[in-house]
């Protein structure tokens, strides 16, 4: 086996930048930081760059965001 020969089944490692990632690892999948679901690379969407964490969807991203910065949810229209 070389290294082009990963299992399919073998978790990547990313860093995460502004509309795109950098592949530091090899793999097919990353776990979203919060389910911990495998979120398939080529599904992958969602993904905070300050955090350097995965999503498996908008609404969980959008919910992690208000669960670490509470107070947006306080601001008041108008």
């Amino acid at each position: 086996m070389n290294r082009f020969d990963l299992p399919r089944t073998s978790e990547a490692v990313l860093r995460y930048l502004d509309g795109d990632y950098e592949i530091v690892k090899h793999g097919s999948f990353v776990r979203c930081a919060v389910t911990g679901v495998e979120i398939p690379l080529d599904e992958l969407k969602y993904w905070s760059v300050a955090r350097q964490e995965a999503y498996a969807n908008g609404l969980i991203s959008f919910e992690r965001e208000l669960e670490l910065n509470p107070e947006l949810r306080s601001r008041k229209k108008g």
